[in-house]
């Protein structure tokens, strides 16, 4: 049987907010596709002055639409941080022109590298590391370069189970971290249950990287939506909080929330000041003004947009 359709709450609410829960959402990103940002009249309506806004590269998507629409954020006053996939980069003369082409049509100075969401490359580079042996960043200027960080392992890195490689290429990342100019930082997947991410952050701490996490949340959404994207993208563990909540009836005709573990990620944040998770990075599955205005409501001023209506 098919869940049921959630109605979207996308109303503004100026109630009070919880103190600890506004000071860790300051400063959050959120991520868009070229089609998704489309869908957008002005970003200034929805987010704080000087959110980084990533921009995620699918497979098929032309550099053209991805430079475009880089283009347009930059001219709306927020600072871009396009995603740079290894494996759909076919060389590093292409690495070269992307690099040019997102400086000079958007003044782009910052990046995430990751490997990829295909099987095979599509030319020599199959890793985030292999980008950031080619200098080519580094020679261009960039300002701040991040990396994936996975609390719930990875399949592709380490098939056979464990994080084995994955804490390898960290350690990696960790000494490239003390020879670029670039701040440097972790940016993750996306999670649902507080416990096992701070476990993973300080698992990254006691193993000597130190690098700042930006931790991957999930935005309001559908429920069958957030399910179906846990899948495709590998969520693991913490893919049970909503199986639980799929079992429960009573809560099929509401949104799922990012409420409980932000709460909890905040406090402990609060309680623990120098706990390596600095940021939140919206994934906004749900919509981008859905997840705006969820961060608006529980954000207070920290969260308040450039032009609010």
């Amino acid at each position: 049987m098919a869940l049921l359709n959630f109605k979207k709450r996308e109303t503004v609410e100026n109630g009070p907010v919880n103190p600890t829960v506004e000071a860790f959402l300051k400063d959050y990103s959120i991520e868009v596709m070229p089609r998704t940002a489309e869908k957008v009249e002005d970003f200034r309506a929805l987010l704080p002055e000087g959110t980084r806004v990533y921009i995620a590269h699918i497979e098929g998507t032309p550099i053209d639409d991805m430079v475009a629409t880089a283009k347009r954020l930059a001219a709306e006053g927020y600072p871009v941080m396009p995603h740079f996939p290894a494996r759909i980069i076919k060389d590093a003369k292409t690495l070269e022109n992307w690099i040019a082409m997102y400086q000079g049509e958007a003044g782009v100075e910052q990046a995430l590298l990751l490997a990829g969401g295909v099987a095979e490359p599509h030319g020599d580079f199959h890793c985030s590391m292999q980008l950031m042996e080619t200098g080519l960043f580094d020679k261009a200027g960039f300002k701040r370069l991040h990396v994936a960080g996975h609390p719930e392992g990875n399949k592709d890195i380490d098939p056979k189970g464990g994080d084995a490689n994955v804490m390898d290429a960290l350690r990696w990342k960790q000494k490239f971290n003390e020879t670029t100019d670039a701040q440097m930082a972790l940016a993750t997947q996306f999670c649902f249950e507080a416990k096992p991410i701070i476990a993973w952050a300080n698992g990254l701490k006691d193993a000597g990287i130190d690098l700042p996490i930006h931790i991957g949340i999930a935005g309001p959404a559908k429920l069958q939506t957030l399910i179906k994207f846990a899948i495709a993208c590998g969520v693991g563990p913490s893919l049970k909080v909503l199986q639980k909540r799929a079992m429960d009836v009573s809560k099929l005709l509401l949104p799922y929330e990012p409420n409980d573990v932000v709460t909890e990620l905040a406090a402990h944040k609060a309680a623990n000041p120098d706990f390596n998770i600095t940021n939140v990075h919206f994934f906004p599955l749900g919509g981008i003004k859905t997840n705006a205005t969820w961060a608006i409501n529980n954000g207070g001023a920290s969260t308040r947009p450039v032009n609010p209506t």
